[in-house]
């Protein structure tokens, strides 16, 4: 079949499909894409042809693009995603951002950037970058070191071979993140016969590996021979489909779960074996269950270290069984990796245990419902969460990024549904929120999406307000105006740098920028609803909940009302020596600190070999 590589591409994406458990899918559901001179005459033309067959999103910022395809791809559990297409030059830097956060996050997306000329006729071109080195080197190599799969397709010839790897990329489980097939542009016009089969429907089927039998035997011998173990829930699990099976094996076994960032969901927060969020945002009651474990059972978790409270959180003698299908997340602490699928782990390990123990104490929703109702002259955070909470459906999502609010979320927000919770804190990417409300709304149009935006993240990327609009696509975001950086404003006071740069004020004086938020909302084509008492963004919340378009309510907060502590600590250095004394009297407590961060090196065959010869042997 004659066809330009650009056309060719996009008919092959077209009829990808991922299959797992047999319910079949697309694999790349549609494309975004901003055009330029390296594109629009390729992939431009090409997805013109191919409108019935590949839609396509005119997105307004590459970066947000790419963050609305790692959103889209989580709330499909990573079985489907979307393809991103720029120009060369800052187009294509602006995806790297992006990249980085989807494959930090294990996120599939596919980014199909334009490339200068791979003949070279025209000479330099615009946006070239002229390495003295080499003429190999263009921008898009900037994409390299984030991408989990990099290509440069520079003859036709070489589409079929990169098409194929850059699927069994995105389609595995283990390897999957961001994949990049940077496309010089004389090539993306260039006509070549494809063979016929290239075309034909193709599906990806997403395994699940069984854990190895003599693994999964010291795995449950360790567990059986634990005084006090528990589990760790990470995202994984929930991607896996695997909360049923969490379910079960904690009812079964008493065993208390904790949920990282990505795994909260888990459980239904008032399941009597939910701990909470664990770690450096965590609850006191799954702080506390972890600093008693001797055996923790971490699923789907790639162990970062605000899940570890910057490895102070667990003993220093605690053996780590991580299930988990990415090995380099099994091996981490030194801990026993047991390699496979978290539901059929976790079926396995359900099976064979046959053990109880008792589920630790937990009094946290208590202290989230103070949160929630003790009121302030001027709204707290924590209030502002408990009336989103309210407001919204059990099958409704929350999402969120950086700042002070996915820490607060973390702690507080009650889950509902395993998909209910959308925080992206791999990369904790300012921005990130409305783009990726965006991504989650395409995923799920049956669900109510709240976007949850600080007034310094939404500067950084507001723009996805208009793609919203221009689709018809409905959002209802909470935008949290305090007037600054209140997050690295509250850790610059906590390492003594008197919350120095954080806040948006006139030079030299404290008076408050006058930013209108809510008027350049409703600029992008939005509906804005202004308040300042927690009564009046309740009713201008529900009544953005009933509306069909897409809502910005703003709700000014006082910054200096935080939520619940933690009791647990997150490193973050403190200058060894310095003038002033708020920075010495942090360094101080630093080294307190300091001095409670393990190596976790662990003794996972040791402790195997002991539970073999006591009392509950096998």
């Amino acid at each position: 079949m004659r066809l330009t590589v650009a056309q060719a591409l996009v008919r092959f994406l077209s009829v990808q499909h991922s299959e797992r458990d047999g319910v079949r899918q697309r694999l790349i559901a549609g494309c975004f894409g901003i055009f330029g001179h390296g594109n629009v005459a390729g992939v431009g033309q090409a997805l013109l042809e191919a409108q019935d067959t590949m839609p396509f999103y005119h997105a307004r910022n590459e970066q947000a693009m790419v963050h609305t395809a790692a959103a889209f791809a989580r709330q499909k559990n990573r079985l489907s995603t979307l393809a991103c297409t720029s120009s060369i030059g800052p187009g294509a830097t602006n995806m790297v951002t992006g990249a980085a956060l989807a494959t930090i996050n294990r996120l599939p997306v596919l980014l199909l950037p334009g490339d200068v000329f791979a003949t070279r006729a025209p000479g330099t071109v615009l946006q070239q970058l002229e390495d003295d080195r080499t003429f190999a080197n263009t921008v898009n190599d900037t994409l390299r070191p984030v991408s989990k799969f990099w290509d440069r397709i520079e003859r036709p010839e070489q589409l079929a071979p990169a098409l194929l790897a850059a699927m069994r990329v995105l389609s595995d489980p283990a390897e999957t993140g961001a994949v990049t097939l940077a496309l010089p542009q004389d090539v993306q016009a260039e006509a070549y016969d494809f063979p016929d089969e290239l075309f034909e429907p193709r599906v990806w089927r997403i395994r699940r590996p069984l854990p190895e039998p003599d693994v999964l035997e010291e795995a449950v011998a360790l567990l059986r021979g634990a005084q006090h173990p528990l589990i760790v829930s990470g995202g994984g699990t929930i991607y896996a489909e695997a909360t049923e099976a969490l379910r079960e094996l904690a009812e079964a076994t008493g065993i208390g779960v904790g949920e990282t960032q990505a795994g909260k969901g888990s459980l239904p927060y008032d399941h009597p074996q939910a701990l909470g969020a664990i770690g450096a945002t965590g609850t006191t009651a799954a702080n506390a269950a972890a600093r008693a474990a001797d055996v923790i059972l971490g699923v789907g978790t790639r162990w970062s270290d605000f899940t570890t409270a910057s490895r102070s959180l667990f003993a220093a003698d605690a053996t780590f069984i991580n299930l988990n299908v990415a090995s380099v997340d099994a091996f981490k602490h030194a801990g026993m990796p047991l390699v496979a699928d978290a539901r059929l782990g976790l079926e396995a390990l359900n099976e064979a245990l046959n053990v109880t123990f008792d589920t630790p104490a937990n009094d946290w929703d208590a202290v989230v419902e103070r949160a929630y109702t003790e009121r302030h002259d001027s709204p707290s955070q924590a209030e502002v969460i408990g009336v989103v909470n309210r407001v919204s459906g059990p099958r409704d999502v929350v999402v969120c990024a950086a700042g002070s609010m996915p820490g607060d979320l973390h702690k507080l927000w009650r889950t509902r549904d395993p998909k209910g919770y959308h925080v992206e804190y791999g990369y904790s990417t300012m921005g990130y929120e409305i783009a990726g409300g965006l991504g989650v709304k395409l995923a799920a149009p049956d669900r109510e999406v709240f976007v949850m935006v600080g007034d310094g993240s939404y500067l950084m990327m507001a723009s996805e307000i208009a793609t919203a609009v221009a689709e018809g696509i409905k959002l209802t975001i909470v935008l949290v105006q305090n007037h600054g950086y209140q997050s690295i404003g509250a850790l610059s006071e906590s390492v003594g740098s008197q919350r120095f740069g954080t806040a948006y004020r006139f030079r030299g004086t404290d008076a408050k920028l006058p930013i209108d938020l809510a008027a350049n909302a409703a600029s992008l084509g939005a509906r804005a609803i202004d308040t300042h008492t927690i009564d009046e963004f309740e009713a201008a919340l529900r009544e953005a909940a009933a509306s069909e378009t897409t809502t910005v309510v703003q709700i000014h907060t006082d910054p200096m009302v935080g939520a619940p502590d933690s009791e647990a600590w997150w490193d973050v250095p403190v200058a060894e020596v310095a003038a002033l004394a708020s920075t010495r009297d942090a360094r101080a407590q630093y080294e307190r600190d300091k001095a409670t961060q393990r190596t976790y090196l662990g003794a996972g065959e040791r402790r195997a070999l002991d539970v073999e010869v006591g009392d509950h042997a096998l």
